[in-house]
């Protein structure tokens, strides 16, 4: 018996050792094909004033065309006011929860939260507001540029 645990042992290291190998070397990818940005390359814009930052990842959202933008909402009761964008807008939620809110009537108590995983989308001139409570939210936002944001008269 003793035997053959030794014999099962010897064979089984080379091809242990040979699989962790493999692993350990990464593949190379061909850079016409694919363009990976890791999340510390990402251009993260500083907090504004609004406790949101923001960083966009393709496209140009003040351009025609399509764009995508990760932005972040930090938490601490940080709120958009009341807007419209002048397109539809489609969100996901990537981390956290987001909270959200209709027309011209700012209330933070009155909004929806948003879990992550959530798919949203921001219909075109239409009045919303949204930002973080209690954790920091993370969206990818993805529209069709020229995107723009118009402030609302507050009721």
């Amino acid at each position: 018996m003793k035997i053959t645990n030794r014999l099962w042992r010897f064979l089984l290291m080379p091809l242990a050792l040979a699989g962790m190998l493999s692993m350990s070397s990464a593949a190379e990818l061909n850079p016409a094909a694919i363009t990976i940005k890791m999340p510390d390359q990402i251009p993260w814009s500083p907090v504004d004033a609004r406790g949101a930052q923001s960083a966009v990842v393709v496209g140009d959202p003040g351009k025609p065309g399509f764009y995508m933008i990760y932005n972040k909402w930090t938490k601490g009761n940080h709120f958009s006011r009341p807007h419209f964008h002048p397109n539809d807008r489609y969100i996901v939620v990537l981390q956290g929860t987001w909270w959200v809110g209709t027309g011209p009537h700012f209330d933070p108590a009155q909004t929806k939260p948003i879990p992550a995983g959530s798919f949203v989308t921001h219909t075109g001139k239409e009045v919303h507001w949204d930002g973080a409570k209690d954790e920091d939210a993370v969206l990818l936002i993805m529209g069709e540029g020229p995107g723009s944001s118009t402030l609302v008269k507050e009721e």
